[in-house]
């Protein structure tokens, strides 16, 4: 009888682990509070600039090999993320957060790593808008050094 009662308890203890452990690697983190506006599909991109963006484990490596220094703009992910940006001077490199980037349903883009839950979000399209109604500027997305030593 003592048997039967722990062969059902442990029973039970897997099922409750795999349902919990289901539960959480399902759930998307979002913030509501820090949702954004949307996309500006209504702005067209003007140009493509020589500015390189490098996709980090956590983070996007911005490089601004111009002679232009641009300052107080919005960087967008994918027609999707957004974080502002106060100053990119002419030869810096800035490190963005991919946790500081927010969509307008309070999204974040995926970080890797080696305890992820989701792939990463892929770094497909990077542009700068610097205001409301001048064309956005394209960016050059570079893979990361990981695929490109292949």
């Amino acid at each position: 009888m003592i048997c039967t009662f722990i062969k059902k308890f442990q029973q039970f203890g897997a099922a409750a682990l795999v349902l919990t452990l289901v539960a959480s690697c399902s759930i998307v983190p979002y913030e509501p509070q820090k949702a954004t506006r949307p996309y500006p599909f209504e702005l067209t991109q003007g140009s493509v600039v020589q500015i390189q963006v490098i996709p980090r484990i956590d983070a996007l490596e911005i490089i601004n090999s111009t002679a232009t220094s641009y300052k107080n703009f919005d960087l967008w992910l994918n027609q999707r993320y957004v974080v502002h940006v106060p100053e990119l001077l002419a030869g810096q490199s800035v490190l963005v957060p991919l946790d500081s980037m927010w969509d307008q349903s309070g999204g974040t883009p995926f970080s890797g790593g080696l305890l992820r839950y989701f792939q990463p979000t892929p770094l497909v399209l990077v542009q700068i808008q610097t205001d409301e109604k001048s064309p956005l500027i394209g960016l050059v997305s570079t893979l990361p050094e990981s695929v490109r030593e292949r």
